[in-house]
């Protein structure tokens, strides 16, 4: 049996060499070509196995070749390389009807891993594919260095499909616009899109914004309202902050996952809805399982696909990008360009940007608005990082006090207000989230003594009785609950 030959296309001679080798030792016949027009006659002669071709090539761009390779064989599969590498290159090639997209430079063991995929697929499955016209060339996501080339493959991936994405990572990394973009570009794109922030909505009403309630069903409930579930329906319904949502709020939504069906608040009958869960949480969802905070069988039900957004800090490589990106919007905005120095785009990737994106985008709107330089140096950029005040991540306890850890997450929920206030409340509400673990380590480091546990808190004993019964704390014998 001869084996498989492999029809390789790119301009770059050295690329085809490297390629050539390597699929050569793995035991492949390989026949590579410097433009689209030799491979397009090889494939029409019902040559090759597979197709592995660059997207630049000096007569024809690779991913207009793929569906007419599709069309006259729809059984080849095909592997789109590229230098070019955005998420629309990666969700291209995938729309287009391409096996795999690897972007350049890439682990040649890789490419032989994919290859040897590609040959043992048995069929092209079928795909809601996009109509080209209609893709934006807008990106919704900056960034080409590695740690962005794998999130545009996942997405790439995951555009045809329903299935629920959870999305973690720090403030500022752009979890809804990743969320957006499953939207955007997947087959829902036509319906709805619906955001809802559970960081910013009072408690009590979280059941009423998802579900909606009926005239009557609580005090101030003077009319009919829809809730985010039925705007949301045949579209996408976005859950940011996921880890804020509160425990009865959770028991819903796991019964809305499970049945497909859902009724408003002070309402009777069951509302049928098919609308895409997206989640996201700059919190650690696992912790707050162990602490009883998040039901675990919610997490599995939302976590079907994980996905984690780097820091700005992983991924330094794309701040010149981002700069640029963000010059072009602030002038479109009336503000005027600026060019920032090498020393000073220099200092930025030095920077630890707690902020992550976001801090950048507002470092950048700053410059173009106070600076009459057209150029920025890095006596600019040293001043204004050094005026920053510290948002984002959360450094490491022996670090910050616990008073700075406490300042920076109130700022990050004020922040995810905007322009409102939070609901009334936020006093009980900020020192129940710190009471609850104080009281339950020291429980634990007590073994269960509450004597022991309230002298060392400074409680009156039946004071910490009254606590744990409102927090709703295991008791603990022996150092177990």
């Amino acid at each position: 049996m001869s084996s498989p030959t492999i029809l390789v296309a790119d301009d770059d001679a050295a690329i085809r060499t490297v390629i050539n080798q390597a699929l050569g030792r793995a035991g492949y016949e390989v026949k590579t070509a410097a433009n689209a027009s030799t491979l397009w006659h090889w494939i029409a002669d019902g040559q090759g196995d597979l197709v592995i071709t660059d997207v630049m090539m000096p007569d024809e761009n690779g991913l207009d070749l793929v569906p007419r390779i599709k069309k006259l064989r729809p059984e080849l599969k095909i592997i789109v390389i590229s230098a070019h590498s955005t998420l629309m290159t990666a969700v291209r090639a995938t729309e287009r009807g391409a096996f795999e997209y690897l972007p350049k430079p890439f682990d040649i063991s890789e490419l032989v891993s994919v290859v040897e995929r590609g040959l043992k697929a048995s069929k092209v499955e079928a795909t809601d594919k996009l109509d080209s016209d209609d893709t934006d060339d807008r990106l919704p996501l900056i960034g080409r260095s590695p740690a962005m080339q794998e999130i545009y493959r996942t997405l790439a991936r995951l555009m045809g499909t329903d299935l629920a994405v959870m999305i973690t990572g720090e403030s500022g990394t752009g979890k809804e616009l990743v969320a957006k973009a499953l939207h955007s570009y997947g087959k829902r794109r036509n319906s709805p899109f619906i955001a809802i922030n559970m960081a910013a909505i009072p408690r009590e009403l979280i059941e009423s914004e998802l579900f909606g309630h009926e005239k009557g069903a609580f005090t101030g409930a003077i009319t009919k309202s829809i809730g985010c579930f039925e705007q949301a329906e045949g579209g996408t319904l976005f859950l940011d902050e996921i880890g804020d949502m509160p425990p009865e709020a959770q028991t819903r939504l796991l019964r809305v996952l499970q049945e497909g069906e859902y009724t408003t608040v002070g309402g009777r009958l069951p509302i049928k809805t098919n609308v895409r869960i997206i989640a996201a949480t700059h919190r650690d969802l696992s912790q707050l399982i162990r602490q009883g905070l998040f039901r675990e069988d919610l997490y599995y039900r939302l976590n079907v696909v994980p996905i984690r957004l780097p820091p700005l800090r992983e991924r330094i490589e794309d701040i010149h990008e981002l700069v640029n990106h963000f010059m072009n919007q602030v002038m479109e905005e009336g503000l005027p360009w600026k060019s920032i120095n090498p020393a000073a785009l220099d200092r930025l990737k030095q920077h630890r940007w707690p902020g992550n994106v976001r801090e950048l985008e507002n470092l950048i709107r700053r410059l173009a608005a106070l600076y009459t330089e057209d150029e920025i140096g890095l006596e600019a950029i040293e001043s204004e990082l050094s005026d920053a005040s510290p948002s984002g991540s959360i450094s490491a306890f022996e670090d910050e006090g616990l008073d700075v850890l406490i300042e920076r997450h109130l700022k990050e929920y004020f922040s995810a207000h905007d322009d409102t206030l939070p609901a009334p409340g936020l006093y009980d509400r900020i020192i129940r989230e710190v009471e609850r673990p104080l009281i339950m380590l020291s429980l634990e480091a007590t073994r269960g003594n509450q004597v022991k546990t309230s002298d060392m808190l400074g409680l009156n004993r039946n004071t910490l009785r009254k606590k744990i019964k409102y927090l709703n704390l295991p008791v603990i014998r022996g150092g177990r609950s």
